[in-house]
C-alpha cells in the first residue's frame, strides 16, 4: 500500500510532466482515498472503464485520456456527471497522463509501439521529442508493413501507399496526423499515427510516402499499461490494465 500524495509525487517525476505545456491537467484530476492498494489502468476514463475499476475495487483509475480538455464545456451534466458521480461515490481516484507519457522514453507510447514494431530508434523529433524516427532490420513493402502492424494491433490500418521500398519509419501515436511534415522533411519511407485527416491523403501521395493510420486507441494502449505495471512492482501495489474496446 502508498500513500496518494507519494504516488502522485513519484509520477509527477517520473514523467517529467512539468515540462509539457498539455490540453489537459497531467496528475490527480478526481480525489479519492488517501492510501492506495489496487490500480485499474486504461486508455480512456469511459464509463465502461470507470465501471471496471469499480469492480475490480480499485483505489486508483489510472488513464492515458481522463477529463477537463481545453475548450470543453466546464459545466458537470450529462455523461460527464455520470462519469464523475461514479468515481466520487466509489472514492476512486482518478490519475492521468497524456503528452508525458506519449513522450517518455522507456514507457511511452511512442517508444513502445517503436519496439513492437522492431524499429530501431535513432532520433526525435517535434516539440518535446514527442515524436521519433528509425530504422527496419531490413526493407519491406508497403504491404508487409501493414500486415506487421496489423498482426500487432489486431486492427487493419488505413494505408496510404507510396511506390517505394520501407527502411526509415517515424512514428508518433494517437492524432498526430499533422507531424506528416516534419516526418517527411527527415526523409522517411513511412509515417505511422494513429489518426487520419482528410487532407493527409494528398501530402502522403504528392511526397510519395508511405502513410499508416492504425488507430488512435490501438496506438496508445501500451503506455498505459507499462506505467500501470512499473507502478505496481515499484509500490508493491495490485494492478489490472483494462482494454475497452474502441476501433478508432
Amino acid at each position: 500500500m502508498v500513500e496518494r500524495i507519494d504516488l502522485i509525487n513519484y509520477c509527477h517525476q517520473f514523467l517529467n510532466v512539468e515540462q509539457f505545456n498539455d490540453y489537459c491537467p497531467n496528475g490527480l484530476q478526481v480525489q479519492g482515498r488517501g492510501n492506495i492498494a489496487t490500480i485499474v489502468s486504461g486508455v480512456t476514463a469511459s464509463q465502461a472503464l470507470i465501471d471496471q475499476a469499480i469492480e475490480h475495487q480499485a483505489d486508483v483509475l489510472l488513464v492515458h485520456h481522463g477529463f477537463f480538455w481545453k475548450n470543453e464545456n466546464p459545466v458537470i451534466t450529462n455523461i460527464k456527471r455520470n462519469r464523475l458521480k461514479a468515481l466520487l461515490v466509489n472514492d476512486i481516484n482518478l490519475l492521468a497522463y497524456h503528452l508525458p507519457l506519449d513522450a517518455h522514453k522507456t514507457l511511452g507510447n511512442n517508444y513502445l509501439l517503436a519496439k513492437k514494431l522492431n524499429i530501431n530508434i535513432n532520433g526525435y523529433f517535434a516539440m518535446n521529442d514527442i515524436a521519433l524516427s528509425g530504422c527496419l532490420l531490413q526493407s519491406l513493402s508497403g504491404e508487409q508493413f501493414k500486415r506487421s502492424i496489423h498482426v500487432l494491433l489486431q486492427r487493419e490500418p488505413l494505408h496510404i501507399e507510396a511506390d517505394r521500398p520501407i527502411k526509415n519509419v517515424a512514428l508518433c501515436s494517437g492524432a498526430a496526423q499533422g507531424y506528416i511534415e516534419q516526418a517527411i522533411d527527415l526523409g522517411v519511407d513511412a509515417f505511422i499515427s494513429g489518426e487520419v485527416s482528410e487532407n493527409t491523403w494528398h501530402v502522403a501521395k504528392e511526397n510519395n510516402i508511405h502513410y499508416y493510420a492504425a488507430g488512435h486507441h490501438a496506438t496508445e494502449r501500451y503506455g498505459i499499461q507499462a506505467l500501470g505495471e512499473h507502478l505496481a512492482q515499484h509500490f508493491g501495489l495490485s494492478h489490472h490494465f483494462v482494454d475497452v474496446y474502441n476501433p478508432v
